[in-house]
């Protein structure tokens, strides 16, 4: 299927710019005002001082940037700085509640059930395209556009989805695809996507770093964000809850060791699990009903599908028959090819699945899949779909 490239902002627009103080989003807000838009910067605060803050003589350039931690006050200082000197309007808006809810109670709750989650999955979806956009409404800013660093970009279909005449607003891949986040921002919505663009869609990493260094932008030599919290406060996000020790066992349930909760274990992971075996292992599954993390060798970690639930279609178009796309199982997964169908539930599965669950099964097995990461969907460079993964198919 083709597709169209959505027009940018043009000059006499107003674009509301999400700043977060790195060089992609206030190279952006630079692009935009060459281009002769009206900017109107904006950036969400998260930090709620929940968390146990980082002992007073620590020095912060050498602490992992994070988009949750209480860095966040020189962040909006540094972004504020930056908009004065741009003439730039700038506003800060408190979403801190709805980030606790959204997005740190689902990933401790994700953890502490054996799954592995996406926190920045779900705050693109809920606070940076959601309610951080709600409070600048409630604000009464108005714009035409709203702009951040991402690299990605918004297209529309020339023919309707799955043999409707719906063409809905949909996410492609940015030119520099070896920063393609496309992945992180699956779940937003085509309504929303209407008034999104992503100004560096055409633009490599190297050129922006180029752009912002011209226009002395202190970004320039700022250390990007990595995480959405840094390892260092990792514990004090599971400190409500004591954590469950438990055995740590291999296939045949030997036990191998033992474990100090299963939050603190991903599928996939070698290092930290405190074992002694003649043989490198990898954590192959978390039980969480029994309390156990299971381990395996590498070439044990290979599955050959996954199903899917909670599944978000462009335009809310969801397909009616099989079809073939490649598929991503996490962020730096490559997409490989892989055939969706509908699942039907099997005697004796009593998962309660949101919504219609899906069946993908790839072309050529793949490692370390792991339940509560998304799948996504993509066809023509277009994400066509995407869920939360469910269920391994070894």
């Amino acid at each position: 299927m083709n597709y169209i490239n959505q027009q940018m902002p043009k000059a006499g627009d107003t674009v509301l710019v999400g700043l977060s103080g790195g060089v992609d989003s206030t190279t952006t807000a630079i692009l935009l005002k060459e281009m002769g838009c009206k900017v109107i910067g904006v950036t969400m605060s998260l930090w709620d001082g929940t968390v146990v803050e980082l002992r007073k003589d620590t020095n912060r350039t050498k602490i992992k940037e994070a988009c949750f931690g209480p860095g966040e006050k020189q962040n909006i200082a540094e972004c504020k700085k930056f908009c004065e000197e741009h003439d730039i309007e700038y506003h800060v808006v408190d979403v801190s509640k709805e980030y606790k809810e959204k997005v740190l109670n689902y990933y401790t709750s994700e953890y502490r059930s054996g799954r592995t989650p996406n926190p920045c999955v779900m705050c693109n979806r809920n606070i940076k395209f959601g309610a951080m956009l709600e409070a600048v409404e409630k604000l009464g800013v108005h714009y035409d556009y709203f702009c951040t660093g991402h690299y990605a970009n918004i297209v529309r279909p020339e023919e309707g989805l799955f043999g409707t005449d719906v063409r809905p607003f949909m996410i492609s891949g940015a030119v520099d695809s070896s920063k393609d986040q496309t992945y992180f921002i699956y779940r937003v919505p085509s309504k929303v996507l209407e008034k999104v663009r992503f100004p560096l869609s055409a633009i490599k990493k190297s050129e922006v770093f180029e752009i912002a260094r011209k226009a002395n932008l202190e970004a320039a030599n700022r250390e990007e964000s990595q995480d959405f919290v840094g390892e260092e406060y990792r514990d004090s996000l599971f400190a409500d809850k004591e954590s469950i020790p438990g055995d740590i066992i291999d296939l045949d349930g030997h036990v191998l060791g033992h474990h100090k909760g299963i939050e603190y274990y991903t599928v996939g992971q070698r290092r930290g699990l405190g074992v002694a075996v003649n043989y490198p292992v990898y954590v192959h599954s978390i039980d969480a009903k029994n309390n156990l993390v299971i381990l395996a060798k590498n070439e044990e970690l290979n599955s050959s599908g996954l199903i899917a639930d909670d599944f978000v279609w462009p335009g809310e178009v969801e397909p009616q028959d099989e079809f073939e796309a490649l598929v991503k199982i996490r962020l730096a997964s490559k997409p490989v090819n892989c055939k969706i169908t509908r699942y039907v539930r099997q005697d004796g599965d009593d998962t309660e699945y949101k919504g219609q669950p899906w069946k993908i099964m790839f072309d050529t097995p793949q490692r370390a899949v792991a339940c509560g990461q998304s799948a996504v969907l993509y066809k023509d460079g277009v994400i066509a779909g995407g869920g939360i993964i469910t269920k391994v198919i070894k």
